[in-house]
Protein backbone atom coordinates (compact mmCIF):
# COMPACT_ATOMS: atom_id res chain seq x y z
CA UNK A 1 0.00 0.00 0.00
CA UNK A 2 1.25 3.49 -0.85
CA UNK A 3 0.23 7.00 0.08
CA UNK A 4 -1.03 8.82 -3.00
CA UNK A 5 -1.81 12.53 -3.12
CA UNK A 6 -4.23 13.36 -5.96
CA UNK A 7 -4.55 17.03 -6.98
CA UNK A 8 -7.18 17.99 -9.55
CA UNK A 9 -9.77 20.78 -9.56
CA UNK A 10 -12.31 18.72 -11.55
CA UNK A 11 -14.43 17.10 -8.85
CA UNK A 12 -15.56 14.19 -11.03
CA UNK A 13 -12.01 13.24 -12.08
CA UNK A 14 -10.69 13.72 -8.54
CA UNK A 15 -13.41 11.47 -7.14
CA UNK A 16 -12.87 8.82 -9.82
CA UNK A 17 -9.09 8.61 -9.31
CA UNK A 18 -9.49 8.64 -5.51
CA UNK A 19 -11.95 5.74 -5.56
CA UNK A 20 -9.78 3.85 -8.01
CA UNK A 21 -6.64 4.27 -5.88
CA UNK A 22 -8.47 3.15 -2.75
CA UNK A 23 -9.83 0.19 -4.67
CA UNK A 24 -6.22 -0.72 -5.47
CA UNK A 25 -5.41 -0.79 -1.76
CA UNK A 26 -3.63 2.59 -1.60
CA UNK A 27 -4.17 5.41 0.89
CA UNK A 28 -5.54 8.19 -1.32
CA UNK A 29 -5.50 11.85 -0.24
CA UNK A 30 -7.67 13.97 -2.59
CA UNK A 31 -6.93 17.69 -2.99
CA UNK A 32 -8.89 20.12 -5.16
CA UNK A 33 -6.45 23.05 -5.01
CA UNK A 34 -2.72 23.43 -5.43
CA UNK A 35 -2.28 24.72 -1.89
CA UNK A 36 -4.12 21.72 -0.49
CA UNK A 37 -1.91 19.43 -2.55
CA UNK A 38 1.29 21.05 -1.28
CA UNK A 39 0.05 20.88 2.31
CA UNK A 40 -0.71 17.17 1.88
CA UNK A 41 2.75 16.57 0.41
CA UNK A 42 4.39 18.25 3.43
CA UNK A 43 2.24 16.33 5.91
CA UNK A 44 2.19 12.85 4.39
CA UNK A 45 5.42 12.63 2.33
CA UNK A 46 3.56 10.42 -0.18
CA UNK A 47 5.14 7.78 -2.38
CA UNK A 48 3.16 9.13 -5.36
CA UNK A 49 1.71 12.45 -6.49
CA UNK A 50 -0.89 12.55 -9.27
CA UNK A 51 -1.30 16.18 -10.35
CA UNK A 52 -3.27 17.94 -13.07
CA UNK A 53 -1.44 20.46 -15.22
CA UNK A 54 -4.06 23.12 -14.45
CA UNK A 55 -5.52 23.27 -10.94
CA UNK A 56 -7.78 26.30 -11.02
CA UNK A 57 -5.47 29.30 -10.78
CA UNK A 58 -2.47 27.12 -9.86
CA UNK A 59 0.06 25.82 -12.37
CA UNK A 60 0.73 22.12 -11.85
CA UNK A 61 4.36 22.76 -12.79
CA UNK A 62 4.74 24.85 -9.63
CA UNK A 63 3.35 21.96 -7.57
CA UNK A 64 5.86 19.59 -9.18
CA UNK A 65 8.77 21.92 -8.47
CA UNK A 66 7.71 22.34 -4.85
CA UNK A 67 7.14 18.60 -4.44
CA UNK A 68 10.66 17.95 -5.70
CA UNK A 69 11.90 20.31 -2.97
CA UNK A 70 9.60 19.14 -0.14
CA UNK A 71 9.62 15.39 -0.86
CA UNK A 72 12.35 14.36 -3.34
CA UNK A 73 11.48 10.64 -3.13
CA UNK A 74 7.87 11.16 -4.26
CA UNK A 75 7.14 9.80 -7.75
CA UNK A 76 5.04 12.15 -9.88
CA UNK A 77 2.48 11.49 -12.62
CA UNK A 78 1.22 14.50 -14.57
CA UNK A 79 -2.30 14.58 -16.03
CA UNK A 80 -2.78 16.84 -19.02
CA UNK A 81 -4.97 17.57 -22.02
CA UNK A 82 -3.75 16.78 -25.55
CA UNK A 83 -2.98 20.42 -26.20
CA UNK A 84 -0.57 20.58 -23.25
CA UNK A 85 1.69 17.65 -24.06
CA UNK A 86 4.64 19.99 -24.57
CA UNK A 87 4.35 21.17 -20.96
CA UNK A 88 3.98 17.59 -19.74
CA UNK A 89 7.24 16.64 -21.42
CA UNK A 90 8.85 19.63 -19.73
CA UNK A 91 7.45 18.33 -16.42
CA UNK A 92 9.30 15.07 -17.00
CA UNK A 93 12.49 17.04 -17.37
CA UNK A 94 11.78 18.47 -13.93
CA UNK A 95 11.51 14.98 -12.52
CA UNK A 96 7.98 13.72 -13.21
CA UNK A 97 7.92 9.97 -13.87
CA UNK A 98 5.38 10.05 -16.70
CA UNK A 99 2.23 11.76 -17.91
CA UNK A 100 -1.27 10.72 -18.97
CA UNK A 101 -3.39 12.64 -21.48
CA UNK A 102 -7.12 13.12 -20.98
CA UNK A 103 -9.23 11.16 -21.55
CA UNK A 104 -7.25 8.23 -20.16
CA UNK A 105 -8.35 4.75 -19.18
CA UNK A 106 -8.10 3.23 -15.73
CA UNK A 107 -5.93 0.28 -16.84
CA UNK A 108 -3.41 2.83 -18.21
CA UNK A 109 -3.52 4.74 -14.92
CA UNK A 110 -2.92 1.53 -12.99
CA UNK A 111 0.04 0.49 -15.15
CA UNK A 112 1.63 3.94 -14.89
CA UNK A 113 1.10 4.00 -11.11
CA UNK A 114 2.60 0.52 -10.70
CA UNK A 115 5.64 1.52 -12.76
CA UNK A 116 6.08 4.76 -10.83
CA UNK A 117 5.81 2.93 -7.51
CA UNK A 118 8.30 0.29 -8.61
CA UNK A 119 5.76 -2.52 -8.75
CA UNK A 120 4.13 -1.78 -5.39
CA UNK A 121 0.68 -1.81 -6.93
CA UNK A 122 -1.85 -4.38 -5.77
CA UNK A 123 -3.60 -6.23 -8.58
CA UNK A 124 -7.33 -5.64 -8.32
CA UNK A 125 -9.60 -6.13 -11.35
CA UNK A 126 -11.26 -3.03 -12.78
CA UNK A 127 -14.96 -3.30 -11.98
CA UNK A 128 -18.00 -1.53 -13.36
CA UNK A 129 -17.86 0.85 -10.40
CA UNK A 130 -14.42 2.07 -11.44
CA UNK A 131 -14.83 2.10 -15.20
CA UNK A 132 -16.57 5.43 -15.72
CA UNK A 133 -14.08 6.77 -18.24
CA UNK A 134 -15.03 6.07 -21.88
CA UNK A 135 -13.68 2.92 -23.47
CA UNK A 136 -11.80 4.56 -26.31
CA UNK A 137 -11.05 1.26 -27.99
CA UNK A 138 -14.71 0.42 -28.63
CA UNK A 139 -15.19 0.54 -32.40
CA UNK A 140 -18.75 1.40 -33.44
CA UNK A 141 -19.75 0.35 -36.93
CA UNK A 142 -21.53 -2.40 -38.79
CA UNK A 143 -20.48 -1.46 -42.32
CA UNK A 144 -18.60 -3.98 -44.39
CA UNK A 145 -15.47 -1.84 -44.56
CA UNK A 146 -15.25 -1.47 -40.77
CA UNK A 147 -15.80 -5.19 -40.30
CA UNK A 148 -12.98 -5.91 -42.76
CA UNK A 149 -10.66 -3.54 -40.88
CA UNK A 150 -11.51 -5.20 -37.58
CA UNK A 151 -10.82 -8.55 -39.20
CA UNK A 152 -7.35 -7.36 -40.24
CA UNK A 153 -6.69 -6.05 -36.74
CA UNK A 154 -7.52 -9.38 -35.14
CA UNK A 155 -5.43 -11.28 -37.67
CA UNK A 156 -2.30 -9.18 -37.08
CA UNK A 157 -2.86 -8.43 -33.38
CA UNK A 158 -0.16 -10.81 -32.16
CA UNK A 159 2.15 -10.14 -35.06
CA UNK A 160 4.76 -7.56 -34.06
CA UNK A 161 4.93 -6.06 -37.55
CA UNK A 162 4.48 -2.25 -37.59
CA UNK A 163 1.04 -1.02 -38.65
CA UNK A 164 0.33 2.20 -40.58
CA UNK A 165 -3.19 3.69 -40.33
CA UNK A 166 -4.10 6.13 -43.10
CA UNK A 167 -7.20 8.31 -43.11
CA UNK A 168 -8.66 11.79 -42.69
CA UNK A 169 -8.83 13.65 -39.39
CA UNK A 170 -11.51 12.32 -37.09
CA UNK A 171 -12.01 8.88 -38.65
CA UNK A 172 -10.90 7.07 -35.48
CA UNK A 173 -7.28 6.11 -36.15
CA UNK A 174 -6.31 6.28 -32.47
CA UNK A 175 -9.34 4.17 -31.56
CA UNK A 176 -8.15 1.54 -34.01
CA UNK A 177 -4.61 1.72 -32.62
CA UNK A 178 -6.06 1.14 -29.15
CA UNK A 179 -8.22 -1.71 -30.46
CA UNK A 180 -5.13 -3.33 -31.98
CA UNK A 181 -3.35 -3.06 -28.62
CA UNK A 182 -6.23 -4.55 -26.65
CA UNK A 183 -6.73 -7.40 -29.13
CA UNK A 184 -3.09 -8.41 -28.74
CA UNK A 185 -1.19 -10.34 -26.09
CA UNK A 186 0.45 -7.00 -25.24
CA UNK A 187 -2.78 -5.67 -23.71
CA UNK A 188 -1.32 -6.07 -20.24
CA UNK A 189 1.37 -3.54 -21.13
CA UNK A 190 1.10 0.24 -21.53
CA UNK A 191 -0.47 2.05 -24.46
CA UNK A 192 1.06 5.45 -25.19
CA UNK A 193 0.26 7.93 -27.94
CA UNK A 194 2.17 10.93 -29.28
CA UNK A 195 0.89 13.41 -31.85
CA UNK A 196 4.02 14.32 -33.79
CA UNK A 197 2.58 17.73 -34.73
CA UNK A 198 1.91 18.66 -31.08
CA UNK A 199 5.53 19.03 -29.97
CA UNK A 200 8.36 21.25 -31.18
CA UNK A 201 11.22 19.24 -32.74
CA UNK A 202 13.57 19.34 -29.73
CA UNK A 203 10.95 18.11 -27.28
CA UNK A 204 9.69 15.52 -29.75
CA UNK A 205 13.21 14.19 -30.20
CA UNK A 206 13.72 14.04 -26.43
CA UNK A 207 10.41 12.25 -25.91
CA UNK A 208 11.10 9.68 -28.62
CA UNK A 209 14.73 8.91 -27.85
CA UNK A 210 15.19 9.83 -24.20
CA UNK A 211 15.75 12.89 -22.04
CA UNK A 212 19.52 12.47 -21.97
CA UNK A 213 19.23 8.71 -21.50
CA UNK A 214 17.84 5.93 -23.75
CA UNK A 215 16.13 4.50 -20.69
CA UNK A 216 13.83 7.52 -20.72
CA UNK A 217 12.76 7.05 -24.34
CA UNK A 218 9.09 6.41 -24.94
CA UNK A 219 9.99 3.09 -26.58
CA UNK A 220 11.59 1.90 -23.34
CA UNK A 221 8.81 3.28 -21.14
CA UNK A 222 6.27 1.47 -23.35
CA UNK A 223 8.11 -1.86 -23.07
CA UNK A 224 5.74 -4.77 -23.49
CA UNK A 225 2.96 -2.53 -24.82
CA UNK A 226 2.05 -0.42 -27.84
CA UNK A 227 3.12 3.04 -28.96
CA UNK A 228 1.03 5.07 -31.41
CA UNK A 229 2.83 7.84 -33.29
CA UNK A 230 0.08 9.99 -34.78
CA UNK A 231 0.55 12.41 -37.69
CA UNK A 232 3.84 10.73 -38.60
CA UNK A 233 3.89 12.88 -41.75
CA UNK A 234 4.71 15.88 -39.51
CA UNK A 235 7.95 14.27 -38.31
CA UNK A 236 10.89 16.55 -39.29
CA UNK A 237 13.38 15.00 -41.72
CA UNK A 238 16.13 15.05 -39.08
CA UNK A 239 14.00 13.01 -36.66
CA UNK A 240 12.84 10.76 -39.51
CA UNK A 241 16.49 9.84 -40.02
CA UNK A 242 16.91 9.10 -36.30
CA UNK A 243 13.77 6.99 -36.19
CA UNK A 244 14.83 5.09 -39.30
CA UNK A 245 18.22 4.35 -37.74
CA UNK A 246 16.57 3.31 -34.46
CA UNK A 247 14.23 0.89 -36.22
CA UNK A 248 17.08 -0.41 -38.38
CA UNK A 249 19.24 -1.11 -35.34
CA UNK A 250 16.35 -2.80 -33.51
CA UNK A 251 15.65 -5.32 -36.29
CA UNK A 252 16.38 -8.88 -35.09
CA UNK A 253 19.74 -10.05 -36.40
CA UNK A 254 20.83 -6.54 -37.38
CA UNK A 255 23.77 -5.34 -35.28
CA UNK A 256 22.68 -7.61 -32.48
CA UNK A 257 19.18 -6.13 -32.42
CA UNK A 258 16.50 -8.12 -30.64
CA UNK A 259 13.45 -6.23 -31.91
CA UNK A 260 11.53 -3.24 -30.60
CA UNK A 261 10.55 -3.38 -26.92
CA UNK A 262 6.99 -2.45 -27.95
CA UNK A 263 4.55 -2.63 -30.86
CA UNK A 264 4.77 0.35 -33.21
CA UNK A 265 1.60 1.78 -34.76
CA UNK A 266 1.78 4.97 -36.82
CA UNK A 267 -0.94 7.02 -38.47
CA UNK A 268 -1.17 9.78 -41.02
CA UNK A 269 -3.72 12.03 -42.70
CA UNK A 270 -1.41 12.56 -45.67
CA UNK A 271 -0.60 10.12 -48.45
CA UNK A 272 2.97 9.20 -47.55
CA UNK A 273 3.76 7.97 -51.05
CA UNK A 274 2.98 11.48 -52.32
CA UNK A 275 5.14 12.92 -49.54
CA UNK A 276 7.99 10.64 -50.64
CA UNK A 277 7.74 11.90 -54.23
CA UNK A 278 7.79 15.48 -52.91
CA UNK A 279 10.89 14.76 -50.85
CA UNK A 280 9.07 15.29 -47.53
CA UNK A 281 9.22 11.73 -46.21
CA UNK A 282 11.95 9.10 -46.25
CA UNK A 283 11.18 6.12 -48.43
CA UNK A 284 13.23 3.71 -46.30
CA UNK A 285 11.33 4.78 -43.16
CA UNK A 286 8.01 4.39 -44.99
CA UNK A 287 8.72 0.72 -45.74
CA UNK A 288 9.69 0.08 -42.12
CA UNK A 289 6.49 1.51 -40.63
CA UNK A 290 3.99 0.29 -43.27
CA UNK A 291 4.43 -3.47 -43.11
CA UNK A 292 0.67 -3.70 -42.46
CA UNK A 293 -1.06 -0.66 -44.06
CA UNK A 294 -4.72 -0.04 -43.19
CA UNK A 295 -6.76 2.65 -44.94
CA UNK A 296 -9.61 3.99 -42.78
CA UNK A 297 -12.41 5.44 -44.96
CA UNK A 298 -14.17 8.72 -44.14
CA UNK A 299 -17.62 8.64 -42.56
CA UNK A 300 -19.31 9.83 -45.77
CA UNK A 301 -18.25 6.54 -47.40
CA UNK A 302 -19.85 4.42 -44.68
CA UNK A 303 -23.09 6.24 -43.89
CA UNK A 304 -24.69 3.06 -42.59
CA UNK A 305 -22.52 3.49 -39.47
CA UNK A 306 -24.03 6.91 -38.65
CA UNK A 307 -27.18 5.65 -36.84
CA UNK A 308 -25.05 3.33 -34.68
CA UNK A 309 -22.65 6.14 -33.82
CA UNK A 310 -25.46 8.58 -33.02
CA UNK A 311 -27.10 6.08 -30.67
CA UNK A 312 -23.75 5.42 -29.01
CA UNK A 313 -23.10 9.14 -28.44
CA UNK A 314 -26.62 9.66 -27.04
CA UNK A 315 -26.19 6.75 -24.63
CA UNK A 316 -22.65 7.78 -23.70
CA UNK A 317 -23.82 11.30 -22.80
CA UNK A 318 -26.70 9.99 -20.70
CA UNK A 319 -24.37 7.70 -18.76
CA UNK A 320 -21.85 10.49 -18.25
CA UNK A 321 -24.34 13.00 -16.82
CA UNK A 322 -26.58 10.44 -15.15
CA UNK A 323 -29.67 11.51 -17.06
CA UNK A 324 -32.23 9.96 -19.37
CA UNK A 325 -31.04 9.14 -22.86
CA UNK A 326 -32.54 11.53 -25.42
CA UNK A 327 -33.93 10.30 -28.71
CA UNK A 328 -33.17 11.57 -32.19
CA UNK A 329 -36.32 12.40 -34.13
CA UNK A 330 -36.60 10.57 -37.45
CA UNK A 331 -36.38 13.77 -39.49
CA UNK A 332 -33.30 14.96 -37.57
CA UNK A 333 -31.72 11.56 -38.14
CA UNK A 334 -32.26 11.99 -41.88
CA UNK A 335 -30.25 15.21 -41.84
CA UNK A 336 -27.42 13.51 -39.96
CA UNK A 337 -27.31 10.72 -42.51
CA UNK A 338 -27.31 13.12 -45.50
CA UNK A 339 -24.63 15.49 -44.24
CA UNK A 340 -21.12 14.76 -45.69
CA UNK A 341 -19.25 15.11 -42.33
CA UNK A 342 -15.94 16.64 -43.42
CA UNK A 343 -14.79 16.34 -39.80
CA UNK A 344 -15.86 12.68 -39.69
CA UNK A 345 -16.67 10.99 -36.38
CA UNK A 346 -15.28 13.85 -34.29
CA UNK A 347 -17.61 16.33 -35.99
CA UNK A 348 -20.57 13.97 -35.64
CA UNK A 349 -19.90 13.58 -31.91
CA UNK A 350 -19.71 17.36 -31.43
CA UNK A 351 -22.93 17.88 -33.40
CA UNK A 352 -24.80 15.33 -31.31
CA UNK A 353 -23.47 16.94 -28.09
CA UNK A 354 -24.64 20.34 -29.32
CA UNK A 355 -28.08 18.98 -30.25
CA UNK A 356 -28.44 17.40 -26.79
CA UNK A 357 -27.66 20.75 -25.18
CA UNK A 358 -30.11 22.65 -27.40
CA UNK A 359 -33.04 20.21 -27.18
CA UNK A 360 -35.73 21.38 -24.78
CA UNK A 361 -37.41 18.02 -24.31
CA UNK A 362 -36.47 14.37 -24.55
CA UNK A 363 -36.51 14.39 -28.38
CA UNK A 364 -33.93 16.07 -30.59
CA UNK A 365 -35.46 17.86 -33.57
CA UNK A 366 -33.87 19.26 -36.75
CA UNK A 367 -33.96 22.78 -35.28
CA UNK A 368 -31.63 21.55 -32.50
CA UNK A 369 -28.94 20.49 -34.96
CA UNK A 370 -26.11 22.82 -36.04
CA UNK A 371 -27.17 25.02 -38.95
CA UNK A 372 -24.42 23.60 -41.16
CA UNK A 373 -26.06 20.16 -40.91
CA UNK A 374 -29.44 21.48 -42.02
CA UNK A 375 -28.01 23.63 -44.80
CA UNK A 376 -29.75 21.55 -47.49
CA UNK A 377 -32.95 23.48 -46.88
CA UNK A 378 -31.06 26.74 -47.23
CA UNK A 379 -29.47 25.48 -50.44
CA UNK A 380 -32.92 24.71 -51.84
CA UNK A 381 -34.09 28.24 -51.05
CA UNK A 382 -31.00 29.74 -52.67
CA UNK A 383 -31.50 27.63 -55.80
CA UNK A 384 -35.07 28.87 -56.08
CA UNK A 385 -33.91 32.45 -55.73
CA UNK A 386 -31.78 32.23 -58.85
CA UNK A 387 -34.17 30.11 -60.89
CA UNK A 388 -36.72 31.25 -63.43
CA UNK A 389 -39.62 30.73 -60.98
CA UNK A 390 -41.47 33.93 -59.96
CA UNK A 391 -40.29 35.40 -56.69
CA UNK A 392 -42.13 37.49 -54.14
CA UNK A 393 -41.46 41.14 -54.94
CA UNK A 394 -42.56 43.99 -52.71
CA UNK A 395 -42.83 47.60 -53.88
CA UNK A 396 -40.56 50.20 -52.35
CA UNK A 397 -42.40 51.66 -49.40
CA UNK A 398 -43.49 48.28 -47.98
CA UNK A 399 -42.77 47.82 -44.30
CA UNK A 400 -40.03 45.62 -42.93
CA UNK A 401 -42.73 43.40 -41.40
CA UNK A 402 -44.18 42.86 -44.87
CA UNK A 403 -40.75 41.80 -46.16
CA UNK A 404 -40.15 39.43 -43.22
CA UNK A 405 -43.58 37.83 -43.70
CA UNK A 406 -42.98 37.38 -47.43
CA UNK A 407 -39.63 35.69 -46.79
CA UNK A 408 -41.24 33.52 -44.11
CA UNK A 409 -43.84 32.45 -46.65
CA UNK A 410 -41.16 31.64 -49.22
CA UNK A 411 -39.16 29.65 -46.67
CA UNK A 412 -42.22 27.68 -45.52
CA UNK A 413 -43.20 26.87 -49.10
CA UNK A 414 -39.69 25.72 -50.00
CA UNK A 415 -39.55 23.56 -46.88
CA UNK A 416 -42.91 22.05 -47.80
CA UNK A 417 -41.55 21.23 -51.27
CA UNK A 418 -38.45 19.70 -49.74
CA UNK A 419 -40.68 17.47 -47.60
CA UNK A 420 -43.02 16.57 -50.46
CA UNK A 421 -45.88 18.52 -48.88
CA UNK A 422 -45.65 16.93 -45.44
CA UNK A 423 -46.79 19.60 -42.97
CA UNK A 424 -45.84 17.53 -39.94
CA UNK A 425 -42.28 17.05 -41.16
CA UNK A 426 -42.07 20.72 -42.18
CA UNK A 427 -43.16 21.90 -38.72
CA UNK A 428 -40.56 19.65 -37.13
CA UNK A 429 -37.77 20.92 -39.38
CA UNK A 430 -38.74 24.54 -38.72
CA UNK A 431 -38.83 23.96 -34.97
CA UNK A 432 -42.45 25.06 -34.59
CA UNK A 433 -45.65 23.28 -33.64
CA UNK A 434 -48.04 22.00 -36.29
CA UNK A 435 -50.63 24.50 -34.98
CA UNK A 436 -48.20 27.38 -35.51
CA UNK A 437 -47.49 26.17 -39.03
CA UNK A 438 -51.21 26.04 -39.83
CA UNK A 439 -51.66 29.52 -38.38
CA UNK A 440 -48.83 30.93 -40.47
CA UNK A 441 -50.16 29.24 -43.58
CA UNK A 442 -53.62 30.71 -42.94
CA UNK A 443 -52.07 34.16 -42.50
CA UNK A 444 -50.28 33.75 -45.79
CA UNK A 445 -53.50 32.78 -47.53
CA UNK A 446 -55.32 35.79 -46.08
CA UNK A 447 -52.51 38.08 -47.13
CA UNK A 448 -52.59 36.76 -50.71
CA UNK A 449 -56.39 37.26 -51.00
CA UNK A 450 -56.34 40.83 -49.65
CA UNK A 451 -53.45 42.30 -51.66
Amino acid sequence: MAKVVITDDEAAILDLITKFCRGQGHEAIPCQTGSQGLAAIREHKPELLIVDLRIGETDGMDVIKQCRHESPSTAIIMITGHGSVETAVEAMRLGAFDYLTKPFELPDLKRTMDQALGGKGITVPVTAATSNLPQSSKIIGGSGVIQRILGIIHRVADNDSPVLLEGEFGVGKQLLARALHEASSRNGGPFKAIQCSALPPDLLEAELFGHGSPQNSIFTRTRGGTIHLGEIDHLPMRIQAQLNAYLEHAQPGMNGGSGLPCRLVTSTTAHLEDAIREGKFREDLYYKISVVPIVVPPLRERREDIPLLVEHFLREHALRVGGTMKKMEHYAQEFLERYPWPGNISELRNSVERAIAMAEGSTIKPADLPSKVTQKIEATTETTAVSSEPRTRLPIGSTLDDFVRSQEKLFINETLKFNNGSREKTASMLGISIATLYRKMELNVERRTTT
